[in-house]
């Protein structure tokens, strides 16, 4: 008989699936409890809401404040996969936005590096940041 006991710990994996989750819960404590009190989050800098962000507040107001103010995000699909990049996820959705109601189909590649069971750093690609800009321009001045 053995006195050993096993930790169970969350595969780097299962944090961004939980982080992923809580997102599409609009669950913010959750994810801020998937994220390092200091992660960096590098968003396109074409977006109202791009550059390189540092602490998870900062992440919750000037990113997902910023997204949320401009439109209702609807997260339809979250796969995630480990590499030896780190872990690579992808979401696809809809923003609708608040002002005209025009809808956008949101399609991002995420890159995490997680360590000790908490996301420390997002790399975030979008695959049309440049049309995504402009629908958030058209959102902000009520216009389609």
């Amino acid at each position: 008989m053995s006195n050993r006991t096993e930790t169970l710990t969350e595969s780097p994996a299962d944090v961004v699936r939980g982080l992923y989750d809580a997102l599409s819960k609009g669950d913010v404590e959750g994810v801020l409890a998937r994220l390092a009190p200091d992660v960096i989050v590098d968003e396109p800098n074409r977006l109202p809401y791009g550059g390189v962000h540092q602490g998870r507040e900062v992440f919750v107001q000037s990113i997902l404040g910023a997204m949320m103010g401009y439109a209702e995000v609807v997260i339809t699909d979250a796969q995630v996969f480990e590499s030896p990049a780190g872990v690579v996820g992808t979401l696809t959705g809809t923003l609708t936005a608040h002002t005209t109601g025009e809808e956008f189909p949101l399609i991002m590649v995420e890159i995490h590096q997680v360590e000790d069971g908490t996301v420390r750093k997002i790399d975030v690609y979008t695959k049309n940041p440049d049309e995504l800009a402009a629908f958030y321009a058209r959102a902000e001045a009520g216009i389609r």
